[in-house]
């Protein structure tokens, strides 16, 4: 099969074909696992952060993707059956036994093993998976549809929930890509009553961000017309955790929605001052992975919203030329590649 592959750490600045094409064999599945013929795979900011050194470092040579769809090509397990649709997302196992799993915070568990960076994932003509962490996906959505639900949107549901928001409540978002643009349009059909405030620095994603429902939309460093009960950050770097904190209602809480942060910005750090950022009894809050739960409860909400996430459609050849674009901020909605033109 064709599939692309990360083989070491590099800087994008200077590399830009990180991912090398290769010819490997098939995979086969073991008992209780999934054979996926993949059509499509979301294309992810966590991809650059693990060819550029950032996460727990993967198993190389590994194949990216953590936001595949495909069919069912052979199953071992008992309930998936040859034939089906399925997606597989971030979370490819965990223990099961410890007692984050056994409290469905299973994207907590020591032994948790992350698609794509831990095990092969989807940039590829085929992959395996456990049958508990294949999902389902329903008719409404075509396969490029749906790969984003799988992270974007999963990881994007969690952040939400963990903001403790309420209907009315006044909600935050810096950045406005692949998952703040799902975010926005879930607090639109959770939280009618609450009004959406969206920072980012390219006026065509604060254009998109009010074409999609926020009453405001501003520069990272612009004031909203009032402080946020919540905030979601879904940047890669630091500059906007400090100018949301500053914006942050007291009492309020920031959520940081990112596997990493870069470093090209590390020194904005130094310009917290206790006072203006963290008193006031303010919160942070980070997100770590997602659960099955999460990835499960979302499709369902985003089948019952009648809700097409955004997409931009690349050539499975062109895989590279996706991930550069995302580390240079081309990016209005989710992009996916197209792995079924194969």
């Amino acid at each position: 099969m064709k599939a692309w592959i990360i083989d070491k750490i590099s800087d994008l600045k200077t590399e830009t074909a990180p991912l090398k094409l290769v010819e490997l064999p098939k995979p086969v599945p073991k008992q209780g696992e999934l054979l996926i013929k993949v059509s499509t795979c979301g294309v992810c900011h966590t991809e650059i952060d693990e060819i550029e050194g950032r996460t727990a470092p993967p198993s190389f040579p590994v194949i990216p993707g953590h936001q595949a769809v495909g069919t069912v090509e052979q199953s071992l397990g008992q309930n998936i059956k040859v034939g089906e649709r399925v997606g597989v997302a971030w979370i490819y196992s965990a223990c099961g036994k410890c007692d984050y799993c056994k409290t469905e915070r299973e994207n907590l568990c020591s032994e948790f093993l992350a698609t794509g960076r831990d095990v092969n994932g989807g940039y590829a003509e085929y992959m395996v998976v456990p049958e508990n962490y294949a999902y389902p996906i329903p008719d409404f959505f075509t396969d490029a549809e749906a790969a984003p639900l799988l992270c974007a949107g999963a990881i994007g549901y969690r952040s939400l929930a963990l903001c403790n928001a309420q209907n009315g409540h006044r909600i935050g978002l810096t950045g406005f890509g692949a998952s703040a643009h799902l975010v926005l349009k879930l607090i639109r059909y959770q939280f009618p009553n609450s009004e959406v405030y969206v920072f980012a620095r390219n006026p065509k994603e604060q254009q998109f961000a009010l074409e999609l429902g926020a009453v405001w939309a501003g520069n990272t460093t612009d004031n909203p017309p009032h402080l946020p009960d919540c905030i979601i950050d879904t940047t890669p770097v630091w500059k906007p955790i400090v100018e949301a904190l500053k914006v942050l209602k007291p009492g309020g809480r920031l959520v940081i929605n990112a596997i990493r942060k870069e470093s090209v910005d590390l020194d904005y750090l130094s310009k917290i001052d206790y006072p203006t950022h963290l008193w006031m009894e303010k919160e942070i809050k980070s997100v770590a992975n997602v659960t099955q739960n999460d990835v499960r409860a979302f499709i369902q909400i985003a089948a019952n919203m009648k809700f097409k996430p955004k997409i931009q459609i690349y050539p499975f050849a062109t895989a590279n030329e996706a991930l550069l674009d995302i580390k240079n901020r081309k990016i209005k909605g989710a992009k996916v590649l197209n792995i079924s033109e194969l």
